[in-house]
Protein backbone atom coordinates (compact mmCIF):
# COMPACT_ATOMS: atom_id res chain seq x y z
CA UNK A 1 0.00 0.00 0.00
CA UNK A 2 1.49 3.01 -0.86
CA UNK A 3 1.93 6.33 0.71
CA UNK A 4 1.09 9.93 0.46
CA UNK A 5 4.57 10.76 2.00
CA UNK A 6 6.23 8.63 -0.16
CA UNK A 7 7.45 11.30 -3.17
CA UNK A 8 9.80 10.58 -6.07
CA UNK A 9 13.15 12.26 -3.97
CA UNK A 10 12.12 9.34 -1.51
CA UNK A 11 12.38 6.21 -4.15
CA UNK A 12 15.30 7.52 -5.62
CA UNK A 13 17.35 6.39 -2.69
CA UNK A 14 17.29 3.61 -0.65
CA UNK A 15 14.79 1.98 1.35
CA UNK A 16 16.87 0.43 4.37
CA UNK A 17 15.22 -1.85 6.73
CA UNK A 18 16.68 -2.45 10.03
CA UNK A 19 16.44 -5.80 12.47
CA UNK A 20 17.34 -6.40 15.72
CA UNK A 21 17.21 -9.17 18.21
CA UNK A 22 17.61 -7.98 21.97
CA UNK A 23 18.90 -11.58 23.30
CA UNK A 24 20.65 -14.28 21.32
CA UNK A 25 18.36 -16.30 22.76
CA UNK A 26 15.25 -14.38 21.24
CA UNK A 27 16.99 -15.37 18.23
CA UNK A 28 16.77 -18.69 18.79
CA UNK A 29 13.40 -19.43 20.14
CA UNK A 30 11.35 -16.02 18.25
CA UNK A 31 11.58 -17.06 14.77
CA UNK A 32 8.59 -15.99 14.29
CA UNK A 33 9.26 -12.47 15.28
CA UNK A 34 12.46 -12.73 13.33
CA UNK A 35 10.53 -13.79 10.13
CA UNK A 36 8.12 -10.71 10.45
CA UNK A 37 11.17 -8.07 10.44
CA UNK A 38 12.71 -10.14 7.31
CA UNK A 39 9.26 -10.15 5.60
CA UNK A 40 9.90 -5.83 5.47
CA UNK A 41 11.24 -6.58 2.38
CA UNK A 42 8.12 -7.70 0.95
CA UNK A 43 6.67 -3.98 2.36
CA UNK A 44 9.36 -2.15 0.90
CA UNK A 45 8.13 -3.64 -2.40
CA UNK A 46 4.63 -2.62 -1.99
CA UNK A 47 5.86 1.01 -1.31
CA UNK A 48 7.12 1.52 -4.63
CA UNK A 49 10.85 0.68 -3.71
CA UNK A 50 12.57 -1.98 -6.57
CA UNK A 51 14.31 -4.95 -4.92
CA UNK A 52 17.74 -3.41 -6.02
CA UNK A 53 17.06 -0.62 -3.65
CA UNK A 54 15.93 -2.26 -1.11
CA UNK A 55 18.88 -2.91 1.97
CA UNK A 56 18.64 -5.29 5.62
CA UNK A 57 20.62 -3.85 8.34
CA UNK A 58 20.81 -6.83 10.77
CA UNK A 59 23.96 -6.47 12.31
CA UNK A 60 22.49 -5.76 15.34
CA UNK A 61 20.94 -9.16 15.86
CA UNK A 62 21.39 -10.13 19.58
CA UNK A 63 22.23 -6.85 20.61
CA UNK A 64 20.36 -4.90 23.38
CA UNK A 65 18.40 -1.32 21.75
CA UNK A 66 18.97 0.08 25.42
CA UNK A 67 21.85 1.84 24.38
CA UNK A 68 23.84 2.35 20.85
CA UNK A 69 27.09 2.23 21.70
CA UNK A 70 27.58 -1.36 21.40
CA UNK A 71 25.62 -1.59 17.87
CA UNK A 72 26.93 -1.41 15.17
CA UNK A 73 24.13 -1.48 12.79
CA UNK A 74 22.58 1.18 14.24
CA UNK A 75 25.84 3.79 13.47
CA UNK A 76 25.77 2.35 9.84
CA UNK A 77 22.50 3.18 9.65
CA UNK A 78 23.04 6.55 10.80
CA UNK A 79 26.14 7.18 8.88
CA UNK A 80 24.32 6.10 5.70
CA UNK A 81 21.09 8.46 6.91
CA UNK A 82 23.79 11.61 7.33
CA UNK A 83 25.32 11.13 3.49
CA UNK A 84 21.49 10.84 2.05
CA UNK A 85 21.48 8.04 0.91
CA UNK A 86 18.45 6.73 2.58
CA UNK A 87 14.24 7.59 1.60
CA UNK A 88 13.05 5.32 4.28
CA UNK A 89 13.77 3.43 7.23
CA UNK A 90 11.69 0.20 7.91
CA UNK A 91 11.78 -1.17 11.01
CA UNK A 92 8.84 -3.51 12.55
CA UNK A 93 8.42 -1.47 15.27
CA UNK A 94 10.06 1.78 16.67
CA UNK A 95 11.33 -0.38 19.75
CA UNK A 96 13.58 -2.27 17.14
CA UNK A 97 15.82 1.52 16.30
CA UNK A 98 16.33 2.59 20.29
CA UNK A 99 14.83 1.97 23.37
CA UNK A 100 16.40 5.22 24.77
CA UNK A 101 15.45 8.51 23.65
CA UNK A 102 18.67 9.95 23.78
CA UNK A 103 18.97 8.10 20.76
CA UNK A 104 15.59 8.20 19.27
CA UNK A 105 15.27 11.94 19.01
CA UNK A 106 18.95 12.54 17.50
CA UNK A 107 17.22 9.70 14.71
CA UNK A 108 14.55 11.97 14.41
CA UNK A 109 16.41 15.59 14.29
CA UNK A 110 18.35 13.20 11.13
CA UNK A 111 15.94 11.72 9.46
CA UNK A 112 14.09 15.17 9.42
CA UNK A 113 17.26 17.39 8.39
CA UNK A 114 17.54 14.80 5.36
CA UNK A 115 14.09 14.55 4.48
CA UNK A 116 14.17 10.81 5.20
CA UNK A 117 11.16 8.64 6.54
CA UNK A 118 10.32 6.27 9.29
CA UNK A 119 8.01 3.66 9.08
CA UNK A 120 6.69 0.97 11.03
CA UNK A 121 4.08 -1.51 10.77
CA UNK A 122 1.03 0.93 11.32
CA UNK A 123 2.49 3.16 8.60
CA UNK A 124 5.15 5.61 7.44
CA UNK A 125 5.82 8.91 8.92
CA UNK A 126 7.72 12.27 8.61
CA UNK A 127 9.93 12.90 11.04
CA UNK A 128 10.08 16.70 9.26
CA UNK A 129 7.03 17.85 9.88
CA UNK A 130 4.86 18.15 13.34
CA UNK A 131 2.49 15.71 13.24
CA UNK A 132 5.38 13.06 11.75
CA UNK A 133 7.38 14.06 15.03
CA UNK A 134 4.84 14.09 17.49
CA UNK A 135 3.83 10.29 17.03
CA UNK A 136 7.07 9.40 16.46
CA UNK A 137 8.25 10.85 19.88
CA UNK A 138 5.22 9.52 21.64
CA UNK A 139 6.57 5.82 20.55
CA UNK A 140 9.63 6.41 21.61
CA UNK A 141 9.18 7.51 24.99
CA UNK A 142 6.47 4.48 25.18
CA UNK A 143 9.44 2.53 23.98
CA UNK A 144 11.56 3.31 26.81
CA UNK A 145 8.72 3.28 29.15
CA UNK A 146 8.33 0.04 28.34
CA UNK A 147 11.84 -0.90 29.10
CA UNK A 148 11.94 0.15 32.61
CA UNK A 149 8.50 -1.36 33.39
CA UNK A 150 9.83 -4.67 31.78
CA UNK A 151 12.86 -4.43 33.87
CA UNK A 152 11.34 -3.58 36.86
CA UNK A 153 9.11 -6.47 37.01
CA UNK A 154 12.14 -9.15 36.11
CA UNK A 155 14.06 -7.29 39.15
CA UNK A 156 11.16 -7.24 41.37
CA UNK A 157 10.87 -11.24 40.47
CA UNK A 158 14.72 -11.70 41.19
CA UNK A 159 14.63 -10.20 44.41
CA UNK A 160 11.67 -12.23 45.43
CA UNK A 161 13.34 -15.06 44.39
CA UNK A 162 16.50 -14.14 46.34
CA UNK A 163 15.00 -12.99 49.54
CA UNK A 164 13.75 -16.67 49.58
CA UNK A 165 17.46 -17.58 48.84
CA UNK A 166 16.27 -20.19 46.01
CA UNK A 167 17.96 -17.66 43.64
CA UNK A 168 20.30 -19.93 41.39
CA UNK A 169 23.60 -18.40 42.00
CA UNK A 170 26.54 -19.24 40.63
CA UNK A 171 28.18 -21.68 43.53
CA UNK A 172 32.01 -21.46 44.55
CA UNK A 173 34.66 -24.72 44.39
CA UNK A 174 33.63 -27.07 47.17
CA UNK A 175 29.81 -26.13 46.68
CA UNK A 176 27.86 -28.57 44.17
CA UNK A 177 24.38 -27.93 42.87
CA UNK A 178 22.47 -31.59 42.29
CA UNK A 179 20.13 -31.93 39.22
CA UNK A 180 16.76 -31.00 41.68
CA UNK A 181 18.72 -27.48 42.39
CA UNK A 182 20.24 -28.47 46.13
CA UNK A 183 23.03 -26.94 47.19
CA UNK A 184 25.68 -29.79 48.67
CA UNK A 185 29.74 -29.60 49.50
CA UNK A 186 31.97 -31.22 46.07
CA UNK A 187 31.93 -34.89 46.35
CA UNK A 188 35.40 -34.70 45.82
CA UNK A 189 37.11 -35.16 48.99
CA UNK A 190 40.55 -33.28 47.86
CA UNK A 191 38.59 -30.56 46.82
CA UNK A 192 36.69 -30.11 50.33
CA UNK A 193 39.91 -30.68 52.62
CA UNK A 194 41.82 -27.97 50.35
CA UNK A 195 38.72 -25.29 51.03
CA UNK A 196 38.56 -26.21 54.59
CA UNK A 197 42.55 -26.28 54.89
CA UNK A 198 42.48 -22.47 53.59
CA UNK A 199 40.35 -21.56 56.03
CA UNK A 200 42.15 -23.18 58.85
CA UNK A 201 45.71 -21.82 58.25
CA UNK A 202 44.32 -18.39 58.37
CA UNK A 203 42.88 -18.79 61.77
CA UNK A 204 46.28 -20.16 62.50
CA UNK A 205 48.41 -18.17 60.50
CA UNK A 206 46.32 -14.80 60.93
CA UNK A 207 47.24 -13.04 57.21
CA UNK A 208 46.58 -13.67 53.75
CA UNK A 209 50.37 -13.50 52.34
CA UNK A 210 51.14 -16.25 55.37
CA UNK A 211 48.47 -18.58 53.95
CA UNK A 212 49.61 -18.40 50.44
CA UNK A 213 53.30 -18.50 50.98
CA UNK A 214 52.59 -21.80 53.70
CA UNK A 215 50.52 -23.16 50.32
CA UNK A 216 53.11 -22.18 47.98
CA UNK A 217 56.10 -24.19 50.48
CA UNK A 218 54.03 -27.13 50.08
CA UNK A 219 53.15 -26.90 46.74
CA UNK A 220 49.35 -27.38 47.02
CA UNK A 221 47.09 -25.66 44.71
CA UNK A 222 43.76 -24.02 45.03
CA UNK A 223 40.36 -25.13 43.41
CA UNK A 224 38.72 -22.74 41.48
CA UNK A 225 35.73 -22.47 38.91
CA UNK A 226 36.80 -21.74 35.33
CA UNK A 227 34.27 -19.84 32.60
CA UNK A 228 32.48 -22.93 31.83
CA UNK A 229 31.99 -23.88 35.75
CA UNK A 230 34.22 -26.72 35.79
CA UNK A 231 36.69 -27.43 38.78
CA UNK A 232 40.40 -26.51 37.99
CA UNK A 233 43.66 -26.44 40.27
CA UNK A 234 45.33 -22.92 40.42
CA UNK A 235 48.43 -21.81 42.15
CA UNK A 236 47.32 -19.87 44.76
CA UNK A 237 47.76 -15.95 44.77
CA UNK A 238 46.83 -13.78 47.45
CA UNK A 239 43.91 -12.26 45.65
CA UNK A 240 42.05 -15.83 44.55
CA UNK A 241 42.75 -16.80 48.99
CA UNK A 242 41.10 -13.42 49.44
CA UNK A 243 37.97 -14.34 47.21
CA UNK A 244 37.65 -17.61 48.86
CA UNK A 245 38.15 -16.02 52.74
CA UNK A 246 35.69 -13.56 51.82
CA UNK A 247 32.86 -15.52 50.21
CA UNK A 248 29.84 -16.11 52.67
CA UNK A 249 28.45 -19.21 50.34
CA UNK A 250 31.34 -21.00 52.70
CA UNK A 251 29.81 -19.64 55.91
CA UNK A 252 26.69 -21.30 54.50
CA UNK A 253 24.81 -18.18 53.51
CA UNK A 254 23.01 -17.08 50.47
CA UNK A 255 23.57 -13.18 49.81
CA UNK A 256 22.54 -10.92 47.27
CA UNK A 257 23.95 -7.54 46.48
CA UNK A 258 27.40 -8.13 47.54
CA UNK A 259 28.45 -5.86 44.20
CA UNK A 260 26.42 -2.29 43.54
CA UNK A 261 27.04 -1.37 39.62
CA UNK A 262 27.96 2.12 38.62
CA UNK A 263 28.53 4.04 35.64
CA UNK A 264 32.20 4.67 35.12
CA UNK A 265 33.24 8.66 34.79
CA UNK A 266 34.14 7.74 31.12
CA UNK A 267 33.49 8.49 28.01
CA UNK A 268 32.00 5.13 27.24
CA UNK A 269 29.75 5.25 30.22
CA UNK A 270 31.47 1.54 31.08
CA UNK A 271 29.36 -0.29 33.98
CA UNK A 272 31.94 -1.08 37.12
CA UNK A 273 31.28 -3.01 40.24
CA UNK A 274 32.33 -2.27 43.45
CA UNK A 275 32.35 -4.38 46.47
CA UNK A 276 29.50 -3.48 49.45
CA UNK A 277 31.18 -3.84 53.02
CA UNK A 278 28.85 -6.46 55.23
CA UNK A 279 26.18 -3.84 56.83
CA UNK A 280 24.99 -3.07 52.99
CA UNK A 281 24.45 -6.35 51.60
CA UNK A 282 21.19 -6.72 50.00
CA UNK A 283 20.07 -9.76 51.44
CA UNK A 284 21.16 -12.38 53.86
CA UNK A 285 19.78 -15.74 54.40
CA UNK A 286 21.96 -17.66 56.52
CA UNK A 287 22.32 -21.72 56.65
CA UNK A 288 20.89 -22.13 53.31
CA UNK A 289 24.48 -23.79 51.98
CA UNK A 290 25.95 -26.72 54.03
CA UNK A 291 28.83 -24.63 55.75
CA UNK A 292 32.52 -24.80 56.01
CA UNK A 293 32.58 -22.80 59.21
CA UNK A 294 30.37 -21.05 61.25
CA UNK A 295 29.27 -17.43 60.57
CA UNK A 296 30.64 -16.70 63.91
CA UNK A 297 33.92 -17.62 63.06
CA UNK A 298 33.23 -15.99 59.23
CA UNK A 299 32.30 -12.23 60.63
CA UNK A 300 35.74 -12.93 62.88
CA UNK A 301 37.65 -13.55 59.44
CA UNK A 302 36.34 -10.47 58.27
CA UNK A 303 37.09 -8.39 60.33
CA UNK A 304 40.99 -9.79 60.73
CA UNK A 305 40.75 -9.15 56.85
CA UNK A 306 39.61 -5.42 57.69
CA UNK A 307 42.19 -4.97 60.21
CA UNK A 308 45.13 -6.49 58.30
CA UNK A 309 44.45 -3.49 55.66
CA UNK A 310 46.75 -0.77 56.93
CA UNK A 311 44.22 2.26 56.20
CA UNK A 312 44.25 4.22 59.67
CA UNK A 313 43.20 7.43 58.22
CA UNK A 314 39.74 5.85 56.12
CA UNK A 315 38.75 3.22 58.27
CA UNK A 316 40.47 3.16 61.51
CA UNK A 317 42.18 -0.63 60.93
CA UNK A 318 45.69 -1.47 62.21
CA UNK A 319 47.17 -2.94 59.60
CA UNK A 320 48.91 -7.05 59.81
CA UNK A 321 51.04 -7.59 63.01
CA UNK A 322 54.62 -8.13 61.79
CA UNK A 323 57.67 -9.82 63.15
CA UNK A 324 60.74 -8.70 64.33
CA UNK A 325 62.44 -7.51 67.49
CA UNK A 326 60.77 -3.98 67.98
CA UNK A 327 57.67 -4.68 70.49
CA UNK A 328 56.02 -1.78 69.02
CA UNK A 329 55.81 -3.60 65.66
CA UNK A 330 52.31 -2.56 63.62
CA UNK A 331 50.74 -0.74 66.24
CA UNK A 332 52.48 2.76 66.39
CA UNK A 333 50.63 5.58 64.85
CA UNK A 334 51.90 8.87 64.93
CA UNK A 335 49.69 11.35 67.58
CA UNK A 336 49.66 14.11 65.20
CA UNK A 337 48.63 13.22 61.86
CA UNK A 338 47.62 9.53 62.51
CA UNK A 339 49.76 7.98 59.60
CA UNK A 340 51.44 4.94 60.43
CA UNK A 341 54.97 4.42 61.35
CA UNK A 342 57.40 2.29 59.91
CA UNK A 343 59.97 0.34 61.64
CA UNK A 344 63.26 0.82 60.92
CA UNK A 345 66.62 -1.06 62.55
CA UNK A 346 69.28 1.04 62.72
CA UNK A 347 72.73 -0.14 64.68
CA UNK A 348 71.74 0.78 68.16
CA UNK A 349 68.18 0.15 68.36
CA UNK A 350 64.70 -0.68 66.41
CA UNK A 351 63.23 3.18 65.76
CA UNK A 352 59.53 3.95 64.33
CA UNK A 353 59.77 6.49 61.90
CA UNK A 354 57.19 8.04 59.36
CA UNK A 355 59.06 7.61 56.25
CA UNK A 356 56.91 8.56 53.00
CA UNK A 357 55.60 12.08 54.43
CA UNK A 358 55.95 15.20 56.83
CA UNK A 359 54.14 15.40 59.76
CA UNK A 360 52.60 18.58 60.25
CA UNK A 361 53.34 20.69 62.85
CA UNK A 362 57.09 19.46 62.95
CA UNK A 363 58.91 21.77 60.43
CA UNK A 364 58.80 19.73 57.87
CA UNK A 365 60.74 16.85 59.80
CA UNK A 366 59.13 13.26 59.59
CA UNK A 367 57.45 11.77 62.54
CA UNK A 368 60.47 9.60 65.43
CA UNK A 369 59.76 7.77 68.15
CA UNK A 370 62.26 5.55 69.65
Amino acid sequence: MMSDLIKTQHLCRKAVIYIRQSTPHQMVNNQESLRLQYALHQRAGDLGWDDNDIELIDADLGQSGAAAAHRAGFKDLLARVTLGEVGIVLSYEVTRLARNCSDWYPLLDLCGYRQCLIGDRDGVYDPGSANGRLLLGLKGTISEVELHTLRGRLTAGLLSKAERGELALLLPAGLERDANGIVMKDPNQEVRDRIALIFSAFWELGTVGKVNRSLRDRALTVPRRNRFGDIVWRVPTAGMLAGILKNPAYAGAFVYGRTQSCRARYASGKIISRRQPMAEWKIVVKDRYPAYLDWERYERIQTMLSDNHAEYRRNQTRGAPRDGAAVLQGIVWCGRCGHKMVITHPFDAARCVVTRRRCPGTAGEPCRSC
